[in-house]
């Protein structure tokens, strides 16, 4: 093969890899953009919805207003006539009194629509713009973490290609060195045809130190060439067993981010933002059922969907919609140099004694991170559930608001001491928010302690193949294994 047909190899190679890491930098832009724009989708949802409830809510006041004069015109008609001055409620006649229930509950229904609009106003208003803020500040945390996994990942694959170039240049230098052995042999073997073909007796007495100097030069050159030679070789082993190496913790890192981080962080976005656009809604189902319960059959369907709000149900429609996006790309396959069927770590020596040290270090490393992670993951779920307890905490019921008295300032005086205190609200917005920092914070940090045991695991695992359950290895390796135990 020439050195132009070697070239060109080299380029389409290279080409091969950086066009494979084109499109997953692709990928990784698309999904912030997919991410992105369900957050823009959500904020638009939110303010269309704070500006119908807005709307409704004067809608309810004005309605309520009427209402209250309508009664207080009759009413008042009543009390100015004559027959009112003389009425005794035991000669109440039926018609008069069907009459007097009907301006009393047009009264009732005029001081339930004004809670209405104060329920709309100071409570659903207010969560919806709560849920706004939740949907922009998570976001924007998920988005420092998916930096934090997108360059992770951009540098695993940066470290691939620059190993698999070492291992391609120690093994050019390696065909170099051998082309340069065998040559030398050559020019041995035909010295010593030389030496053979001619009789000691016909060499003259002045050509023989001449002839013994040439040979030494030839012995002397192969030598060197020899030395080089294995030289280059090792360096060619050890590069491709890093290269190998990375390639499997590579491939083990990407698969890890489109199988698990991905739906992760999807999650992290999502984080308690159904439970409390559920909370919201149940928070209006309240009031309209407990205003009139003949409208059930319409609310329904609405109660239908709140209860099939769903995280990961929306998840998973998102990722379906955009399966292009989040489906894991091909894996990395090794890219053989100039013709090299070696494909596999190399436990010969003399790397085998480095390889074995490097499988009981990442063995003992792989058990501490994996403790440690696992403290970290049940801390993670800990939180987790606090929170989603203080989410799908049950205040959204407000039939207390429509319970009638004869004093309607004794109604909102009971109300505001529950469902709209500020001060509760207050404290359960700064307690969540304090949660929800201290979930990220583990987060982050579960993620990158399980990135971390991935991609260690994956050479721990290649390695481990390669040197067979280790049992070989240590039997003939005491001096090693003490001086791991002192590590």
């Amino acid at each position: 093969m020439s050195s132009q047909t070697k070239f060109k190899k080299d380029k389409e190679i290279i080409a091969e890899y950086e066009a494979q890491i084109k499109e997953i930098r692709t990928q990784l832009v698309e999904q912030f953009k997919c991410l992105e724009q369900q957050s823009e989708s959500r904020l638009q949802l939110l303010q269309d919805l704070q500006e119908f409830f807005r709307r409704k809510a004067e809608i309810e006041l004005e309605y309520s207003r009427s209402l209250e004069k309508l009664a207080e015109r009759f009413s008042s008609k009543i009390r100015s006539s004559r027959e009112h001055q003389f009425k005794k409620d035991q000669y109440l006649l039926s018609p008069v009194n069907c009459w007097y229930l009907v301006l009393h509950q047009t009264r009732r229904e005029s001081r339930d629509h004004a809670t209405l609009n104060d329920i709309f106003m100071n409570n659903v208003i207010v969560r919806l713009s709560q849920i706004s803020e939740d949907v922009i500040r998570l976001f924007k945390k998920s988005k420092e973490i998916g930096l934090q996994m997108h360059e992770e990942l951009l540098k695993v694959t940066n470290e691939l290609y620059t190993v698999m170039k070492t291992y391609h240049m120690y093994h050019a230098e390696s065909i170099s060195a051998e082309s340069k052995l065998k040559e030398a042999e050559k020019q041995e073997e035909k010295q010593f045809n030389k030496s053979g073909d001619l009789s000691m007796n016909l060499l003259r007495h002045e050509d023989r130190p001449q002839r013994r100097s040439s040979v030494k030069k030839i012995e002397k050159m192969k030598e060197k060439r020899q030395a080089k030679y294995s030289e280059n070789k090792l360096k060619c082993t050890k590069a491709r067993n890093d290269y190998l190496l990375n390639l499997a913790a590579t491939n083990a890192a990407i698969s890890k981010y489109y199988i698990h981080d991905v739906s992760d962080l999807i999650d992290c976005c999502d984080l308690g933002f159904h439970a409390s656009l559920a909370r919201t809604f149940r928070t209006y189902l309240s009031a309209e059922y407990n205003l009139e319960t003949s409208r059930h059959e319409g609310l329904d369907v609405i109660e239908n969907a709140v209860d099939n709000l769903d995280s990961r149900s929306d998840k998973h429609t998102v990722m379906d919609m955009c399966n292009q996006v989040f489906c894991p790309p091909l894996k990395f396959e090794f890219q053989p140099h100039m013709g090299d069927e070696v494909c596999q770590v190399s436990a010969q020596q003399p790397v085998q004694t480095e390889l074995l040290m490097r499988y009981h270090q990442l063995q003992s490393r792989l058990a501490t991170l994996k403790i440690e992670n696992e403290e970290v993951r049940k801390t993670l779920d800990a939180t987790m559930q606090t929170l989603q307890d203080m989410l799908t905490v049950e205040d959204f019921d407000v039939s207390d608001a429509f319970q009638h008295s004869r004093s309607t300032e004794s109604v909102k005086s009971a109300a505001s001491e529950t469902y709209m205190s500020k001060i509760n609200i207050a404290k359960r917005r700064a307690n969540q928010q304090e949660t929800e920092m201290f979930y990220f914070t583990k987060f982050k940090e579960y993620v990158n302690g399980s990135n971390l045991i991935t991609k260690l695991q994956a050479k721990h695992d290649l390695l481990k193949q390669t040197l067979g359950e280790g049992e070989r290895a240590e039997c003939g390796t005491t001096r090693i294994q003490d001086k791991l135990y002192r590590l």
